[in-house]
């Protein structure tokens, strides 16, 4: 079942690249949540895609903006990746389970086992306002990203 814009978005709960838990909840009354889902870390447009947000995505140092990046990595696997790669911003592993995060948003991907591109903008009351799901193979725009934030200040 797909997650869509005016939903509650799903709470989770993901161990981040260092081994930490992250509760989607705690953000509420707090910051604006740009969730992204992307399938596997280290692959050539999931990095292209990492390194865009980490360049060209200023606002992940706004103090009501988080960036939760999530994948179906291991944190092991996303702390070599964001230490190589200079990612500064929270990596969330949807391991194990595996994609249960993915699949309550309705992005997992059965037959390859890997969430597809999707991306959903969440506001301080937990609501999805903005949402883009691409296909695996297809980057997504930051200027989306950038805009759907912009409509919520």
């Amino acid at each position: 079942m797909a997650v869509d814009v005016g939903d509650l978005a799903p709470d989770f709960e993901l161990k981040d690249q260092h081994g930490t838990p992250v509760k989607l909840s705690s953000f509420r009354g707090v910051k604006n949540v740009v969730l992204v889902f992307y399938p596997l870390a280290f692959s050539g447009v999931c990095t292209g895609e990492m390194c865009a947000l980490r360049d060209q995505f200023p606002e992940i140092t706004r103090d009501d903006v988080e960036l939760l990046a999530v994948s179906v990595d291991s944190f092991f696997v996303l702390k070599t990746w964001a230490e190589r790669d200079h990612f500064n911003f929270t990596m969330l592993a949807d391991f194990w389970p595996h994609g249960e995060v993915a699949r309550a948003y309705g992005v997992f991907d059965d037959k390859m086992g890997v969430a597809t591109r999707g991306t959903f903008i969440i506001d301080k009351d937990g609501v999805v306002r903005w949402k883009a799901v691409n296909p695996i193979p297809q980057a997504r725009e930051i200027a989306d990203y950038q805009k759907a934030l912009a409509e919520l200040s």
